[in-house]
């Protein structure tokens, strides 16, 4: 297949999800988008009890990247064949495919096959690659120019990254996602973001409203900047909250063993990473089970009923998040607190 451009990409999203949705190969879930203010962010939660008919994704086994099975070859096939990111690829999902211009490496962009928003898609790693796995420079370079592409056409996109078993990913392929969004400040986390006042442009920051652990880094990047410009900058603001991210996990004393698994969001602004202690969370109210991702930290919530959606509003979207992430200890992180001593060598 021939190697698009992201303003190529851009502009086949739209058309693509009327032909895969004209075909029956996407499935479309229309919502109702409730505001309900908490910590200082507008939450988005969109009640939508069409997705109670969605087919039920199980956590997937995840299979940390280079380890090899104990079943052996069979086991190896049978995972390729349940690889929903392999080729063939659907012809109604499939939008287009990209190269990293430094390390040659290559994606495949699809649209999500169950979208509660228009314009949902996924850019997915065509060589497998484990979704316990850090984003790579590539992986962050072809994301972030999927967003400047967007801008420039006057659209507004955020990109996300589910990582491991506890956080809220549905396949074991790496993806990232994007998702569009109506106002052009960004998702509702975004606003708080950009009123943060820092001490430091190229540092991490927190954001005091928010109870519960996460790690910002802000970006000044020109939209004019080149794959080359971008790579160190984007990795570097990577490794500095990811670094935290791990600090958190390592001096928290109720985390368990296993991989580790956080949630990162990308806009043209900033870039988030938020440990996660589990995947799950049940309203007291309703006794739901809600699954929670990367859009849940961007402030965009999605319920299948109004019994969810009363229980969601009264126990607050703040609460529900602090329950699948750990205590923040941002401040004594980059303080350099005795207890913190020799993780992190530039807090």
């Amino acid at each position: 297949m021939p190697i698009s451009t992201p303003s190529t990409i851009i502009s086949l999203i739209g058309p693509t999800f009327d032909r895969g949705r004209a075909s029956g190969d996407l499935l479309f879930f229309p919502s109702e988008a409730h505001i309900h203010r908490d910590l200082g962010i507008d939450f988005e939660i969109r009640l939508c009890p069409a997705f109670l008919h969605k087919p039920r994704s199980q956590t997937p086994h995840f299979e940390p990247q280079g380890s090899s099975s104990s079943g052996g070859d069979d086991e190896h096939e049978k995972e390729k064949h349940t690889d929903v990111f392999s080729p063939p690829y659907n012809p109604n999902l499939y939008v287009g495919e990209l190269r990293d211009e430094g390390e040659g490496r290559e994606y495949v962009v699809l649209l999500n096959k169950y979208s509660v928003i228009e314009g949902h898609f996924l850019l997915v790693t065509k060589e497998f690659r484990s979704q316990t796995s850090p984003l790579d420079p590539s992986d962050l370079v072809q994301a972030y120019l999927l967003l400047v592409a967007a801008h420039k056409a006057g659209k507004h996109l955020f990109a996300f990254y589910n990582c491991g078993d506890r956080s809220g990913a549905s396949q074991p392929h790496k993806h990232l996602q994007l998702l569009p969004i109506q106002n052009e400040d960004g998702p509702p986390i975004e606003r708080l973001a950009k009123a943060a006042r820092i001490g430091k442009e190229d540092k991490p920051f927190a954001l005091p409203t928010l109870p519960f652990a996460h790690h910002v880094r802000r970006l000044n990047l020109p939209t004019s900047a080149t794959p080359a410009e971008l790579e160190p900058a984007l990795a570097q603001a990577f490794i500095d909250l990811l670094d935290l991210c791990i600090s958190t996990v390592r001096h928290t004393t109720d985390c368990d063993s296993g991989t580790l698994s956080y949630n990162v969001l990308l806009s043209l602004s900033h870039m988030y990473v938020f440990p996660r202690r589990c995947e799950t969370h049940t309203l007291a109210m309703s006794g739901s089970l809600l699954s929670i991702n990367s859009h849940a930290f961007a402030g965009i919530l999605l319920v299948k009923s109004d019994d969810e959606l009363e229980a969601l509003i009264a126990e607050g979207p703040g609460n529900l998040l602090k329950a699948v992430t750990y205590e923040s200890m941002h401040e004594l992180q980059v303080s350099g607190g005795p207890e913190f001593d020799g993780d992190l060598e530039n807090p």
